[in-house]
C-alpha cells in the first residue's frame, strides 16, 4: 500500500505569481508628517491644564466655592445691616472669614480629585506612559492646580471685601489688611489645597484622601474643646493657635486666641507644611509602581 504525498503547503513569505511583493527588510520605513520632539515641561503644564478645564469635578467644586464665599457674605452683610448693628470698632473685611472657611473645603477636595481621579479611572497609566517623568507630572499638576485656585480665591475674596466695604459702617481697612483679606487668603486657601493634592498622591484613594484633609481642618479644634484637664492646658492652646480655621482667622484680624501667629506667619507655616508633605510625596511616588 502505498502512502499518498503530503500535499505542498505554499511559504507564506514567498510572493504569488506575477506579483514582486517586497520582502520585509526591503520594505520602506514610516516616516510620520508630525514632526517630532522631545516633550518639555511646558507640554506637561498644557497636558495639566487640559485635563483639569474638561472635568466636571473642576466645575463643580469652584463654583460651589465661589457660591459659598460669594453667598455668606452677601448673608451675613444684609443680616448687619437689618439689625441696624454697628461696628466701630471691628474691620469690615473680617466677615468674610466665614465663608472662605467653607469654600476651603471645596478647595480640599479639588486638589485630592485632582490626582486621585487619574487613580481610580487609570488614566495614570498613559500620562505616566507619555511622561515617564513622575516628578515633572506631579510639579505640572501642582503649578496649574495652585494658578487656578490661587486667582478664584483672589478674586473672589475681593469681591467679598468690597461689597463688605461699600454697606457696611467699621473700621477702614489698610493697604495691608486688604492685602492679606486677599491676596492672602488666596495664597494660604491655594497652597492648603497643594498640600490635598499631596496627600491624594500618598493615598491615592479619592474618600479617604479627603476624610484625612477634613480631619487636619476640623479635629484639632474638636479635640481642643474635650480638653479639660489642666495637664492637657499646653496642648489646648496649641491646638486651638494652630488650627487651620484659627491661622485663617489671622488673615482677617478676627483671631480667637490672644496670642500666637500674626500676620503672613499662617502663610509660612502653611508654606513649610507642604514643601515636608511635597517632598514626601516626590519620594514615594518615585519609587513605587504606578
Amino acid at each position: 500500500m502505498t502512502t499518498p504525498p503530503t500535499p505542498r503547503v505554499p511559504d507564506r513569505q514567498t510572493s504569488a505569481p506575477g506579483q514582486n511583493r517586497p520582502t520585509a527588510p526591503d520594505a520602506p520605513l514610516y516616516a510620520s508628517p508630525i514632526p517630532v520632539r522631545p516633550a518639555t515641561f511646558a507640554d506637561a503644564l498644557a497636558s495639566e491644564w487640559t485635563k483639569i478645564r474638561s472635568v466636571r469635578s473642576t466645575m463643580w467644586t469652584l463654583g460651589v466655592m465661589v457660591v459659598l464665599v460669594l453667598g455668606v457674605g452677601v448673608l451675613v452683610t444684609l443680616a448687619l445691616n437689618l439689625t441696624q448693628a454697628r461696628m466701630m470698632d471691628t474691620p469690615v473685611l473680617s466677615f468674610g472669614f466665614f465663608g472662605v472657611l467653607l469654600g476651603s473645603i471645596c478647595v480640599i477636595t479639588l486638589g485630592v480629585l485632582t490626582i486621585t481621579s487619574e487613580y481610580g479611572t487609570g488614566l495614570i497609566r498613559p500620562t505616566l506612559t507619555a511622561c515617564p517623568d513622575r516628578s515633572r507630572v506631579l510639579t505640572a499638576k501642582a503649578v496649574v492646580f495652585f494658578l487656578l485656585t490661587f486667582t478664584v480665591t483672589t478674586v473672589t475674596a475681593a469681591a467679598v471685601g468690597a461689597m463688605q466695604a461699600a454697606m457696611l459702617d467699621g473700621v477702614s481697612a489698610s493697604w495691608d489688611e486688604w492685602l492679606r483679606a486677599t491676596v492672602g487668603v488666596g495664597l494660604y486657601i491655594a497652597t492648603l489645597g497643594l498640600l490635598s493634592l499631596a496627600v491624594g498622591a500618598l493615598v491615592r484613594h479619592s474618600a479617604g484622601a479627603i476624610t484625612i484633609m477634613i480631619g487636619v481642618v476640623l479635629l484639632p479644634l474638636v479635640l481642643g474643646i474635650f480638653m479639660f484637664t489642666d495637664s492637657l492646658l499646653g496642648l489646648q492652646r496649641a491646638l486651638f493657635i494652630y488650627s487651620i480655621p484659627s491661622q485663617l482667622s489671622v488673615f482677617y484680624d478676627v483671631s480667637v486666641t490672644s496670642s500666637g501667629p500674626t500676620g503672613w506667619d499662617p502663610l509660612w507655616i502653611m508654606i513649610g507644611v507642604t514643601a515636608a508633605v511635597m517632598a514626601v510625596t516626590y519620594t514615594t511616588l518615585n519609587r513605587r509602581d504606578v
